[in-house]
């Protein structure tokens, strides 16, 4: 099937009901090159203090240690101004969530005014525990600006404490939706609508602090434009932003007429949906080069899920992008905006898992198939840009542990986010270790070992790199981990539905071979050992323990084609291949006793 072409803005065919206000009047006039530039990174600047402030001032691990947070800005027509940093499943397709306030609230929106979203269907959230506060910025009686700080919380009152419970009946097991509701009005608390709110989440002091700094990190956001305004003017500054989007829409046309004219195909699958088990759910990926557009169509993909793997249009809309992004001119990596998105149409029907109907669980979409639909976009780009190839990276292996601490007496909620394998490799370069999921594109830490056991009733006996964990090629995936964690609390219960990759693995590229298999086991205090099966709850008592051994990212050409010097390095300075392996995967020959290449049977081995 060939995907219709669409003639303007990146919509898809199953627009989540939000049509977008009349364009800002074009300015032919182009800025003067010195003000353009100091407009353009302000713009950026102020992301990225955004970003710091709720960093330093946040109180949960998730936010202050993973730094689990997307910030960014929008024209007041709901267009993409500044998205510098942040996860792309978060916040590349927010301008859906403002436009989305500007409809609910048309005529009623002041400055000093505060609104939070976190439902995937009113607000556009990607899942229930990611907030976002939308602050307006106002120039005299116009609205100029939206600034966002958008983050996962601690809670949100779901069936379970945390997030990513894999069997929830519908959305509302998810926790509480906030479709977009005003907080702050005209700079006043409105403490009953908070209060409420805050009523129906476990950890709510925990919560409302991150909630706090997500708020003044919008304030400072709104004081740096207020700034950069009075400095320049406001029409200065929107014949900037004139300009910075009409050069990035040039830009990326020009990129994609560059590309070979074409259908190009990718697929990935996890494992099952959490509700109906073993059985994996596919998305299918179709990106059509044509001219100065490129079409990402989902139309084959599976039908929305049972379980909590589906996607709405905007979170689906979101990692696509992101995963066309990475593959465009690498000089714009920090410039997307609303011209990037002009260029590049998203088709995403509903009623499939990349569009799911109301009121189906989206708990798992931003681990699950976000990354699956972040995958399948790679694939297709890595067949249209041979010379970008990008293979799959580890698969996310994490889980939730909560229960009742020793020390504080009061619930507490680990997220395991410690073992997930490294990025794929690209063509030309090995992938990155450490490096999280792909969901991510590298902007989540892996948390700091001895904070956690400060915070958590859990002892780390051990974490590194596995050996032969990566996916071998040319160029090899960066490896996988070995996590073992001991339980020093009580009764605890952990739920795994933030991982994948037991069943179903990440591509490899031009002969590199793909990730291995995810494995995660409780050994009880007796020496009784059980597998721990992703999307499934599970328990354990004092002095069980969590082990689990991941998958790096895939390779990328024929492993045998690897320079024989590097898998020495790999086997005896990285220690993240065996001598087996090297003999046998990457036919490369290793005198055990001298720590040597034995070039002749390399070449013998290699046939060369």
């Amino acid at each position: 099937m060939k995907p219709k072409s669409k003639k303007s803005g990146a919509r898809g065919t199953a627009n989540p009901g939000v049509k977008p206000p009349p364009k800002r009047s074009s300015r032919r006039a182009e800025a003067d090159p010195l003000t353009l530039s100091t407009v353009w990174h302000s713009m950026q600047r102020i992301c990225r203090e955004m970003r710091r402030l709720i960093e330093r001032t946040s109180q949960s691990y998730l936010i202050s240690e993973l730094k689990d947070i997307s910030v960014g800005i929008w024209d007041g027509e709901g267009n993409t101004v500044a998205i510098p940093v942040g996860l792309p499943v978060q916040f590349i397709g927010a301008k859906y969530s403002v436009r989305y306030i500007m409809k609910e609230y048309a005529g009623d929106i002041h400055p000093g005014d505060v609104f939070l979203a976190n439902d995937p269907y009113k607000g556009y959230s990607c899942h229930p525990p990611d907030w976002g506060f939308f602050r307006p910025v106002f120039h005299g009686k116009r609205l100029v600006f939206w600034t966002l700080a958008r983050a996962h919380v601690e809670d949100t009152g779901a069936a379970f404490p945390g997030a990513y419970f894999s069997d929830p009946y519908d959305i509302h097991s998810e926790g509480i939706l906030v479709p977009g509701v005003r907080v702050i009005e005209r700079g006043r608390e409105m403490r009953d609508v908070l209060r409420l709110i805050y009523n129906n989440v476990r950890l709510a002091e925990g919560v409302r602090a991150d909630a706090n700094a997500m708020i003044g990190a919008t304030t400072m956001a709104e004081n740096r434009l207020h700034e950069l305004i009075g400095k320049y003017g406001m029409e200065t500054v929107d014949r900037c932003i004139a300009v910075m989007q009409a050069r990035t829409e040039r830009a990326v046309r020009a990129y994609i007429a560059g590309l070979p004219d074409g259908t190009y195909y990718g697929e990935s699958s996890t494992d099952d949906d959490g509700a109906e088990l073993d059985v994996p759910v596919t998305i299918r990926c179709e990106v059509t080069v044509k001219g100065e557009r490129m079409t990402i169509d989902f139309s084959k993909s599976d039908k929305q899920a049972k379980g909590f793997v589906n996607c709405s249009y905007p979170t689906t809309y979101s990692v696509a992008m992101g995963g066309a992004i990475i593959f465009l001119d690498p000089a714009l990596v920090e410039y997307h905006n609303e011209g990037t998105m002009k260029c590049i149409d998203v088709i995403a029907p509903e009623g499939l898992v990349v569009n799911a109907k109301y009121p189906a669980p989206m708990g798992g979409a931003p681990v699950s198939m976000g990354h699956n639909i972040l995958e399948s976009v790679m694939m297709a780009m890595s067949a249209a840009i041979p010379a970008r190839a990008a293979a799959g990276w580890g698969r996310r292996y994490g889980q939730y542990i909560y229960g009742i601490s020793p020390r504080t007496k009061g619930l507490y909620v680990f997220p395991g986010y410690h073992a997930e394998g490294g990025a794929g490799a690209v063509y030309g370069y090995d992938g990155y270790q450490g490096s999280a999921s792909v969901g991510t594109l590298g902007e989540i830490s892996r948390p700091n070992t001895e904070d956690c056991e400060i915070k958590y009733p859990w002892k780390f006996v051990s974490r590194g790199f596995r050996k032969d964990s990566s996916g071998a090629g040319k160029w090899r995936g960066g490896p996988g981990f070995h996590w073992e964690v001991e339980n020093l609390g009580g009764d605890a219960g952990v739920h795994t539905g933030a991982g994948q990759g037991e069943t179903t693995f990440s591509h490899g590229c031009q002969g590199g071979k793909p990730t291995g298999a995810n494995q995660c086991f409780i050994v009880r205090a007796s020496g009784e050992r059980m597998r721990a099966q992703v999307h499934r709850l599970h328990h354990v008592q004092h002095g069980d323990r969590i082990v689990k051994d991941t998958s790096g990212g895939g390779g990328v050409g024929p492993p045998e084609e690897r320079d024989p010097q590097e898998v020495w390095k790999d086997v005896y300075v990285r220690e993240i291949v065996t001598l087996e392996t090297a003999r046998e995967v990457y036919k490369v020959a290793i005198d055990q006793a001298t720590r040597e290449i034995d070039w002749n049977r390399t070449r013998a081995l290699r046939n060369v």
